[in-house]
């Protein structure tokens, strides 16, 4: 179910201060009908009775008048206290802070470009988080479990309450400026529901699902799911590979987060850019201060694993290489 939008703390005093005004009308009336005062008199009048102030008539009453005074008292009287209730129960619930985060959270999410829709915030999308975190990815995370929005308050997460297979969450989430979204929840058929929507907004979305049965993991892919995984399935294979292959894997992991000065990155070849057309010679990805290309993947899937240097590049070629931080901006930079 969506989230209902929170209004604005002063919207609670609508129906105090139509109450305070109509009875103020009220007031001015009477007394310029039964006493026949003045509009300044008969609403200075009104403002000292409902105000309960003490001071004096400033004229002199007839029985009527004094009879209208006590209604007039009755009822301000009532009206001022229900307000003070309005404005206490305002301030218990603490709506003026929590209008201001939730505006304040609306305010980042519009500014988020490139970034990851993060559904559920369970043990994996934790850890999916903490990985964001450590590399500086861009993410905003959906979950409608009292637990995880709790935590997620607690940490300062960047997050929306709320069904994450709901197309209005989606937009709010800034689906259309996504890099990509991640369907961490626990039940694979919120997931479908998940990955329907978001296809359905975004159709060239990249879009990875968390299958927790094997026979899960054809409905997301018929869904529109572009990569589907398995926990178990991963962390047996993580496992097996690092019962065989231990050195192997802990050279991975440390070229993965970059431990020893050189990491392995993605580059993409987008839309305008200036290498487009040239070969991997003439664009000077061979040049020594350039990463070394390990490998290019055409869009279509086609993968060449130590590109040749007349290999032309085209539009959507993904290239993985290999060196420092210096070495991979360089690379970066001589593809735009």
């Amino acid at each position: 179910m969506k989230k209902a939008r929170l209004r604005h703390p002063l919207t609670r005093f609508r129906l105090a201060v139509l109450l305070l005004g109509v009875i103020i009308v009220y007031g001015i009336a009477g007394y310029m009908l039964i006493d026949g005062w003045n509009l300044l008199d008969s609403f200075y009048m009104v403002i000292i009775t409902i105000s309960t102030v003490g001071y004096t008539e400033i004229h002199p009453q007839s029985a009527a008048g004094r009879i209208f005074t006590s209604t007039l008292i009755v009822t301000g009287v009532a009206t001022m206290l229900y307000g003070f209730g309005v404005f206490a129960e305002t301030l218990a619930d603490n709506a003026f802070g929590n209008y201001r985060r939730e505006r304040q959270l609306e305010r980042s999410l519009n500014q988020l470009r490139d970034h990851f829709i993060i559904c559920g915030y369970g043990r994996i999308g934790t850890q999916i988080v903490a990985e964001f975190e450590d590399h500086k990815v861009p993410y905003a995370v959906i979950d409608q479990t009292e637990e995880a929005v709790g935590r997620l308050r607690a940490e300062g997460r960047l997050h929306i309450e709320g069904d994450a297979s709901s197309e209005d969450l989606l937009k709010q989430a800034g689906i259309e400026r996504a890099r990509g979204l991640i369907s961490a929840v626990d039940s694979d058929e919120r997931a479908v529901y998940i990955v329907l929507a978001a296809r359905a907004l975004k159709p060239d979305l990249y879009i990875i699902a968390r299958a927790g049965r094997p026979e899960s993991i054809r409905r997301l892919e018929l869904a529109g799911a572009t990569r589907t995984i398995s926990p178990y399935g991963m962390a047996g294979h993580r496992i097996a590979e690092l019962a065989v292959r231990p050195a192997l894997v802990d050279v991975l992991d440390t070229l993965h987060h970059g431990e020893a000065g050189i990491g392995v990155e993605e580059l993409l070849i987008g839309t305008g850019m200036a290498s487009i057309g040239k070969t991997i010679q003439d664009a000077g990805l061979l040049d020594q201060s350039a990463a070394k290309l390990l490998a290019l993947r055409r869009r279509d899937g086609t993968l060449h694993v130590s590109p040749s240097p007349e290999l032309r590049l085209e539009d959507g070629d993904l290239l993985i290489a290999l060196g420092t931080e210096a070495q991979l901006l360089k690379s970066t930079s001589l593809l735009k």
